[in-house]
């Protein structure tokens, strides 16, 4: 490795990552978060564990200290908490670590956190390295790619109305060889008030370094097929930079009848139908648009056990002037049709085999 790359702590390597894919591509055996836990669960380097330098209440404290003490007593302190912990690292996730293990570490500014940590990693004869830097400059890259610098991708839009499998045709045309963008699951959310998962939604820094991760092995020069969204996936923000490119971006567009839709929704949603108590509660969000007495017939569909005409009357109603309304204000280049003739796996097969033919175009 080319040693211009660092520059140094005494005895401790602190990698200069020129790109946001050198970081993403590296080749270290292990990336270590020394940030705190709190830190660590709003965004990290994907990949990356999390020892902590510091506690979230020994961080506290050491601050405290710091300001309203002096910054000495702060040091010595911290010094002594980052050792114990150190310790408890060593005996518990990094006890089978072998002597050509070679991690590398950082912390918020690449400051002293990681450079603790990484002194007694290297003490022990282990090649440790922090990221100079540190995960700000990380986000910093992040924040170039997606807010700062106009998206490279080729995009092409998959659009349709609700309920005509957008996500799994997603998942068939990946498996045919062609490059996707899967942004609801990035988000941990189906788009929808309905969308919500069992897995909660990362945070708005996490969503977004997601995204660069996933497009970063995409190769700009062959089309990147992504699905039609609103600007928010839940309470996830498409970025900027994204948002733009898809704004632009031909589309192909998938239809099918209400029937076939209605169907695929009930089969689709089948954990959300498993509580239905639950369903009831997210279809009262819909009084203000859709009026009382309609959310209440639609609560007795779901008490009834109808959820095939639940959904299709949810479509007719709600989502698909919705999406009449949002499509005719839009201009776009369409690529073409696809009509389903159903929305079985077997249906999906053939209508994705088509959808491959329109993107070679």
């Amino acid at each position: 490795m080319d040693l211009r790359q660092f520059r140094g702590y005494s005895r401790i390597m602190a990698r200069l990552f020129e790109s946001l894919q050198d970081i993403l591509s590296h080749d270290y055996d292990t990336v270590i978060d020394v940030r705190s836990p709190s830190e660590f669960a709003e965004d990290h380097i994907p990949g990356a564990i999390n020892l902590p330098a510091l506690s979230d209440a020994e961080r506290a404290e050491v601050g405290t200290i710091y300001v309203q003490s002096s910054a000495f007593r702060a040091k010595k302190i911290g010094a002594a908490m980052v050792a114990r912990n150190a310790a408890s690292h060593l005996d518990g996730p990094l006890a089978q670590k072998d002597g050509a293990w070679r991690p590398l570490i950082y912390c918020w500014r690449g400051g002293q956190r990681s450079g603790s940590f990484a002194s007694i990693l290297s003490q022990i004869g282990w090649r440790a390295e922090t990221i100079e830097g540190g995960y700000r400059s990380y986000r910093r890259m992040i924040v170039s790619a997606l807010h700062d610098t106009p998206l490279r991708h080729q995009l092409i839009l998959l659009d349709g109305y609700t309920g005509t499998a957008k996500t799994d045709l997603l998942q068939l045309l990946t498996e045919r060889g062609v490059q996707t963008l899967d942004l609801e699951g990035l988000a941990e959310h189906r788009g929808s008030i309905f969308g919500h998962r069992a897995i909660a939604q990362p945070g708005q820094k996490a969503f977004e370094g997601r995204l660069a991760a996933a497009l970063s092995p995409l190769d700009p020069n062959r089309p990147t097929v992504v699905e039609a969204e609103s600007s928010k996936i839940g309470t996830c923000q498409i970025p900027p930079s994204l948002w733009a490119a898809m704004c632009q971006a031909p589309r192909i567009r998938v239809s099918a009848s209400l029937e076939a839709r209605a169907e695929y929704l009930v089969r689709a949603y089948d954990d959300l139908l498993a509580t239905p108590e639950d369903l009831k509660a997210t279809l009262g969000f819909l009084r203000r648009m859709q009026g009382r007495e309609k959310v209440e017939h639609w609560q007795g569909l779901v008490d009834a056990g109808d959820y095939r005409d639940l959904a299709a009357e949810l479509m007719q109603t709600h989502y698909d002037p919705r999406y009449a309304k949002s499509r005719d204000r839009t201009e776009f280049e369409l690529y073409g049709d696809v009509r389903a003739v159903d929305l079985t796996p077997d249906g999906l097969q053939d209508v994705a085999d088509r959808l491959v033919r329109l993107t070679q175009l």
